[in-house]
């Protein structure tokens, strides 16, 4: 396979950490070097991972000999990160969502498309073992046509989540709040499942933490397919609750909680498709990840994409498609709950 891909981090938070542990267990890559604003975090990150410690994104491209960059900083800052690293002909893969605008995520998206560098984003989704069963038996069928989802994504996150942090529900380097942060991997998921959204209705609020973005979000959403779907998303639901998504088509219905299918009442029944992955899924009340098992999954694809020149899970294009139903979304409440195309 030949030398392990050397990769840099941008970003000094948690998340960063969780992305770090999983680099440590992929034999293909090396971790190479951290970049962050917050000197004493970094340095923490390279205390405990090993490689070189930045403050700027430039100069990590210019010295640390990166083949590749994976960026877990504000979601605001995504594409301008991004854009530095494609610049320099480094593969670029970054934290959910790839920015917090459509129109900055299209010029990410340019540039690494003519620079022919890989860009991926993190929707790990995508390569769980039970969504990825769930994502065979629709696709061959099983579900008979799509006709109505509903999902929940009723987190919880209390005050000092936003209090001590600069820029968690900004307009500026959020984009929002509940749905662009934690609801976006399910918007991911119902169009990775059921096709393209054609139409939104949407109503969101401020309900309890003091922030610029919406900690409650309701949407209606119609698919190209014809079928529709409601979409709950908040950080306001104490004490935080799993996943929950239930998808039911002409032939039987599948319901989805946290990461695995745990129930299916279908006419023709797809073997194993109801299993526990046997890992606990993490989120509904705490950012902290107890795993980095799904990340790696992300990390071990995204450096095949690299050495086999082929897309990985889910290429910038891919992952621009959950934005740009979010900004609909937010666009319909703003326009009073009036239907966005």
């Amino acid at each position: 396979m030949g030398a392990p891909l050397r990769v840099g981090f941008v970003g000094g938070g948690g998340i960063t950490g969780t992305h770090a542990r999983a680099a440590a267990d992929c034999p293909d890559l090396e971790i190479a070097a951290f970049c962050g604003t917050n000197a004493e975090k970094t340095a923490a990150l390279v205390a405990e991972h090993g490689g070189e410690a930045f403050e700027r994104i430039e100069e990590m491209l210019a010295r640390a000999g990166v083949d590749l960059v994976v960026i877990g900083s504000p979601s605001g800052l995504h594409a301008e990160q991004g854009l530095a690293a494609v610049a320099q002909g480094v593969h670029v893969l970054v934290e959910k969502p790839i920015d917090v605008t459509t129109e900055r995520a299209d010029a990410l998206i340019a540039a690494a498309e003519a620079a022919n560098v890989r860009l991926g984003v993190l929707f790990q989704d995508r390569l769980k073992p039970g969504l990825a069963r769930l994502k065979d038996a629709v696709d061959s069928g099983v579900l008979g046509r799509p006709l109505l989802a509903s999902a929940r994504v009723k987190w919880h996150r209390p005050p000092e989540y936003y209090a001590d942090s600069r820029w968690r529900g900004t307009l500026a380097l959020d984009g929002g709040a509940a749905l662009i942060n934690q609801g976006i991997h399910t918007v991911d998921l119902l169009l990775w499942l059921l096709g393209e959204v054609a139409s939104v209705r949407a109503l969101t609020t401020t309900g309890v933490h003091p922030i610029e973005g919406e900690d409650i979000a309701l949407a209606l959403l119609e698919f190209r397919s014809g079928a529709v779907a409601t979409l709950e998303a908040t950080t306001c639901a104490w004490p935080g609750y799993p996943r929950r998504v239930e998808i039911t088509g002409t032939e039987g219905t599948v319901t989805v909680e946290g990461d695995d299918v745990v129930g299916a009442e279908l006419r023709a029944p797809w073997p194993e498709l109801v299993a526990s992955s046997g890992e606990v899924a993490s989120g509904a009340s705490s950012p902290k990840l107890a795993s980095a098992n799904d990340h790696r999954r992300v990390l071990e694809d995204f450096a095949r994409a690299i050495r086999d020149g082929t897309p990985p899970v889910c290429d910038g294009r891919e992952g621009r498609r959950s934005l740009a139903v979010i900004e609909a979304v937010y666009a319909a409440a703003k326009a009073g709950g009036r239907e966005v195309t």
